[in-house]
């Protein structure tokens, strides 16, 4: 039912996770993809292959998303080839342990580097492509993080608590572009950023006993919700906070 035949996206960190499972189902939908990534180039090769195979095109884009200079090039060699950028999916970010009085400032300017600089980037570059269209879909990935905070990934939250501000501010600045923009706030997903904490069984089924629905979703779960942002039947969804997590979190954003 949902169909993106003609549309041009760019995914941030495209080559594995969410990233690469919103690749290959916007792919599915018809549209044509470029894939960043920043070190894996042999998974973002593997994603390219995939989305070809589902008869689309694809592109592959490394660049170092806490860089502008490496951003800008990236966005403006995806536009330039297609002549037009209509979907952006700002999903690159990283998640690492951090603990208040006893954290370094590097860990700190790293996950704010990444996490938001990198999305402002990408969003600033791409945002003129869009107007010059008369149209676009922007989508955030942020984090439950963001709603309730997080013990000891607080530069986490607070990165990802960023892009909800950023989000609907956007969506009203943007709006009068024809340009909608949102945000899906994933639980707890299974994806490599993940693998390591959930590498011990015992925290693993603690975590799938903390969610009402009593499962660890695979990141296709947090693509489908992105599809649908980015479809014709959100038409009227702009500056909205999804929040997909299995009912951990009952809030808005």
């Amino acid at each position: 039912m949902i169909r993106l035949d003609g549309k041009k996206a760019l995914i941030t960190g495209g080559s594995r996770g969410i990233g690469r499972a919103t690749a290959l189902l916007l792919a599915e939908a018809g549209a044509d993809v470029a894939i960043h990534y920043q070190k894996n180039e042999t998974a973002a090769g593997e994603v390219k292959k995939q989305v070809e195979a589902r008869g689309r095109e694809a592109l592959i884009c490394r660049a170092e998303i806490s860089s502008q200079v490496e951003v800008n090039n990236m966005v403006a060699k995806v536009g330039e080839h297609w002549g037009r950028i209509d979907i952006l999916i700002n999903n690159a970010g990283i998640w690492t342990y951090g603990e208040m009085g006893n954290m370094a400032e590097e860990v700190w300017r790293e996950t704010m580097a990444v996490n938001l600089d990198g999305v402002f980037y990408a969003t600033n570059a791409v945002v003129p492509w869009m107007k010059k269209n008369k149209q676009g879909w922007i989508v955030n990935v942020a984090s439950t993080a963001a709603i309730r905070g997080e013990a000891f990934h607080s530069h986490y939250a607070a990165s990802k608590g960023a892009l909800l501000a950023l989000t609907k501010s956007l969506a009203v600045e943007l709006a009068i572009h024809n340009i909608r923009v949102n945000c899906v706030a994933p639980g707890w997903v299974d994806t490599d950023m993940c693998t390591e904490v959930f590498s011990d069984p015992e925290f693993r089924e603690k975590v799938r006993q903390s969610i009402p629905l009593k499962r660890i979703p695979p990141p296709e779960d947090i693509a489908g919700p992105i599809l649908f942002l980015v479809s014709d039947l959100a038409l009227h969804i702009t500056g909205e906070i999804l929040n997909v997590n299995g009912g951990s979190v009952l809030c808005g954003g």
